[in-house]
């Protein structure tokens, strides 16, 4: 049996800086910023901590029924609402006689890695154990901190269960999996996919990711991700690529793609955005936390091989540029491989969405192949020495080929590549 097609019909997007296609293209092009002090989180400090949150989020407005809510996180509500609109998008009709896919046929694979707890759902149960002087008596959890806790508490913080609720939601009862690899997450989620339609298991799979990383139990690691120094003017970072890069800024997204056959997609009558030319992963095993120079040359030569292509065939590469010193092992892989490729990252506008991040990142360039443009990367100004590669900054650049490359990797020295080409 040869290897089924898959293109692209449909995808959704909540991103901090557009929460439809249309919006979050516009912001690209004008260079705006999402980056800013955060509302949404509460503190007691003079300074309001900075990050990127999602505006405008309603998820009454999708999810049904809405007692559903209760028990999804904010990760899980992201991932959920856009997948939600990336089968409006798709023209997927997922209920009554006129349903466009067998139940059966059709799937969920989903990225997301540790979702932070809401400190105010275990408050109370917190309360029980702390003592007048402060103590905290570990004695009493079982016996008397439990009766203040949800019976259903623990469902809002698992990760495979944005992939579940997808599959609740529109009645997927296909392959349904996780992957949780941080920023890498959504891209092998993407790949697995592709996988699945490509050995006949499914017609249409609902691939994605969602990341919060604003959550502030997970902002309290912030040791753990380089943050930027604090700023008066926060939309000035991250600065990915760029000579004077301070490091990361951390925020909340979620993307979502339809994957379909090729065939099936066209039989119902599908528009596809772009068809998915060729994928490959690579790992160089790491005893510390980083991308790793050898694997992403490995998966970029890959995944050109596989796709038949050389490097001036590809009209941009989307790289994962933080604003940390590690742009710099990215920006030397694509340099080896690629050489003088035109190199586009959306983290500028951003920041590190977690286990949303490949999929927002690349939403950009599904839209980039649409309009015929690649937006620049912003707050890269001056592109470092130690990154030589062909960063576009300033403007906008004419997008003259039909393909493209994205780029993702995960801490644990793992890497992905993908190319897509326009339908």
């Amino acid at each position: 049996m040869s290897k089924r097609e898959v293109v692209i019909t449909g995808l959704g997007v909540l991103s901090p800086i557009g929460i439809t296609p249309e919006t979050y293209w516009e912001s690209l092009i004008a260079g705006k910023s999402g980056v800013s002090f955060l509302s949404s989180v509460q503190t007691n400090l003079d300074r309001r901590p900075i990050g990127s949150e999602v505006p405008d989020f309603r998820p009454k407005d999708y999810v049904k029924p809405k007692k559903n809510i209760k028990v999804m996180s904010r990760d899980i509500q992201l991932g959920v609402v856009s997948s939600l609109i990336a089968c409006q998008n798709a023209a997927l009709e997922l209920e009554g006689e006129n349903r466009s896919v067998d139940p059966e046929r059709i799937g969920s694979v989903f990225g997301c890695d540790l979702i932070g707890l809401e400190l105010e759902l275990l408050k109370d149960a917190f309360k029980e154990c702390v003592t007048q002087d402060g103590r905290f008596e570990f004695d009493k959890w079982g016996a008397s901190a439990m009766k203040n806790v949800m019976p259903l508490w623990m469902l809002k913080y698992l990760p495979n269960m944005v992939a579940s609720h997808i599959a609740i939601a529109l009645d997927a009862r296909g392959p349904n999996n996780t992957t949780t690899l941080d920023r890498g997450s959504s891209l092998a989620a993407f790949m697995e996919g592709c996988r699945i339609i490509e050995r006949g298991s499914a017609d249409v799979m609902i691939v994605g990711g969602a990341g919060n990383k604003i959550n502030p139990t997970v902002l309290a690691r912030g040791g753990a991700y380089s943050l930027a120094p604090w700023s008066e003017t926060p939309e000035d970072d991250p600065r990915p690529f760029d000579r004077d890069r301070r490091g990361v800024v951390v925020g909340e997204g979620a993307a979502t793609f339809v994957l379909e056959a090729e065939e099936f997609a066209i039989a119902r009558g599908a528009k596809p955005l772009a068809r998915v030319r060729s994928f490959a992963e690579a790992l160089e095993p790491t005893a510390t936390f980083g991308i790793r120079q050898g694997a992403a040359e490995n998966a970029i030569k890959l995944a050109l091989q596989r796709a038949e292509l050389q490097p001036s065939d590809l009209g941009h590469v989307n790289a994962s540029s933080m604003g940390v010193k590690d742009d710099e092992i990215e920006a030397q892989a694509i340099a080896a491989t690629l050489g003088d490729a035109p190199v586009f990252t959306a983290t500028g506008h951003y920041g590190n969405l977690g286990s949303g991040a490949g999929a927002v990142e690349l939403v950009a360039s599904v839209l980039a192949l649409q309009h015929g443009q690649t937006p620049a990367t912003r707050n890269c100004i001056n592109v470092a020495p130690e990154c030589p590669v062909n960063v576009v900054t300033g403007v906008p650049r004419e997008l003259q080929k039909r393909a493209i490359m994205k780029l993702s990797h995960a801490n644990t020295g793992r890497s992905f590549a993908l190319v897509l080409e326009k339908y």
